[in-house]
């Protein structure tokens, strides 16, 4: 979210004083990412300790937070970002129609912003093979979803595609998101139709599902000024083949994590694997399927900020620019046909 939410700093501070003891003195709105579903605060305490508030609306699984804290204080793996507790020893509280969650502030820059050096590629590595290989207890497993392969990204996409030949009316951003989409419509149909073609072939091969982070794209991988990193947003989380995420390295979102020579170190950690290349070149396409969906909605959503419409239609039209995702894509599946 790129513009503040309708709540109060006071609110703010008296939310966190209620439920963590947390006495608030400054507290700084981010205007970071893409999710117009998130909003994201840096609060800083009376006894100078920095916080990181995350304020989520809209759908929220409590996996999100109770998995990561698993991750971090049962397995042990440091890499992996958990929220700190209330008072009462929850790991979010509901308040003013949002979900909150409280970290300890993570000093340093995304993966977007601070490339990877090749010790951190083999530390991003090994931290995700571990969560990979972790096997849930029964109780936090019930609330993980499992991948199925649903059609509901490439239906709402095709909506679009509908809506477009049937007549709409829009302002000036609504009008510019249809041109770029009008000249790139051929492209996208194909997009559509191949991740559907490619999900059906997985379907039928029923590859083992592990634990996935599902969205480990570099703004999601904090690199601090100490050199550590921290794996962050676990909002997607879910139970997937293991190319769900290592479709990521390699995969240009973002125009970063690109490189072949990336890849090296990132597996030494991760340790050997076969990757199975049809669920590699399905999951590049779904993710830019998903994508274009989400672009369209928030472009089309009167109730946001022109800001955050303004940045739906850059990213959209950063994706088809060279050797970006759609262009990577595109050679995923050349390479399995």
């Amino acid at each position: 979210m790129l513009t503040p939410p309708d709540i109060t700093h006071d609110a703010i501070q008296a939310c966190l004083a209620e439920t963590y003891g947390l006495q608030a003195t400054r507290i700084e709105f981010l205007p970071l990412g893409a999710d117009v579903h998130s909003a994201v605060f840096r609060v800083q305490a009376n006894d100078g300790t920095a916080y990181f508030l995350k304020l989520r609306s809209g759908d929220f699984e409590k996996s999100a937070v109770a998995v990561p804290a698993f991750l971090h204080r049962d397995k042990g793996i440091a890499a992996v970002m958990a929220p700190l507790p209330t008072t009462d020893h929850q790991l979010s509280v509901q308040r003013h129609g949002f979900e909150w969650m409280l970290y300890p502030f993570f000093e340093g820059r995304n993966g977007f912003e601070r490339a990877l050096t090749a010790a951190q590629w083999t530390a991003l590595g090994a931290a995700l093979g571990i969560i990979h290989r972790t096997e849930l207890p029964p109780e936090l497993l019930a609330g993980v979803p499992k991948e199925s392969y649903a059609h509901q990204w490439r239906e709402g996409v095709r909506r679009y595609q509908r809506r477009f030949i049937n007549g709409f009316v829009g302002d000036a951003i609504v009008q510019r998101f249809h041109a770029f989409w009008g000249a790139h419509d051929e492209e996208i149909e194909t997009l559509v139709y191949r991740s559907e073609q490619l999900a059906s072939i997985l379907l039928e091969k029923a590859l083992p599902q592990v634990l996935c982070h599902a969205d480990i794209h570099a703004g999601n991988v904090l690199v601090g000024n100490d050199g550590q990193i921290a794996i962050v947003d676990w909002d997607t989380l879910m139970l997937a083949p293991k190319e769900r995420d290592l479709m990521f390295i390699g995969g240009g979102v973002g125009h970063v994590w690109n490189q072949p020579q990336e890849e090296t170190p990132f597996y030494q950690g991760y340790g050997a694997t076969d990757i199975d290349p049809v669920a590699l070149a399905y999951y590049r396409h779904e993710r830019i399927v998903r994508d274009i969906l989400e672009f369209s909605d928030q472009v089309f959503d009167a109730s946001a900020s022109a800001e955050d419409r303004e940045e739906a239609m850059r990213q959209m039209a950063s994706q088809f620019k060279p050797d970006d995702v759609v262009a990577i894509a595109h050679r995923s599946y050349e390479a399995v046909t």
